[in-house]
């Protein structure tokens, strides 16, 4: 399965969303530091139930050391300024999907990175700025997983 990564996560309920996100698919969730809230957050823990001891989360102390702890994975930046569809891509277990920051987005520094493989997009009405990050994630987490034929999921 690929793994979720949020870009410097600002909003603790997205993030507890993603954890149980992670338990209920299997995907690991990657954070990239900093965060815009400590892991012991009630708001966190409320968002992810009872789930964060079913869901694998890493932390990262950086970009750059995600991309030294998966020298292999491919890495998927998810961008409004993308065009290509997320659909589009063809997604591999151990592959990592890469969001950013609400509001901001993934900076210039990381969509232009070697490490990203493409920049995506989620397809959206015009004159919108954005998906709910938990939402987009769930959406690409599950297109990955559709690709892979919902390898291990009931």
């Amino acid at each position: 399965m690929p793994s979720i990564a949020f870009f410097e996560p600002r909003i603790p309920e997205n993030t507890g969303a993603a954890i149980r996100l992670s338990a209920c698919t299997g995907a690991p969730l990657r954070l990239i530091e900093p965060l815009g809230f400590t892991l012991e957050e009630s708001r966190l823990r409320r968002a992810g139930l009872d789930y964060h001891d079913l869901a694998t989360v890493t932390l990262h102390t950086s970009f750059a050391a995600l991309c030294d702890e998966l020298p292999e994975a491919r890495i998927f930046a998810f961008t409004g300024h993308a065009q290509t569809r997320f659909t589009d891509a063809h997604y591999a277990p151990g592959d990592v999907l890469l969001f950013g920051p609400e509001p901001t987005g993934l900076p210039d520094e990381v969509l232009t990175h070697p490490r990203i493989t493409a920049a995506v997009r989620i397809p959206m009405l015009p004159q919108r700025r954005s998906l709910n990050l938990s939402n987009a994630a769930a959406i690409a987490i599950y297109e990955a997983a559709r690709q892979l034929g919902f390898t291990g999921q009931a």
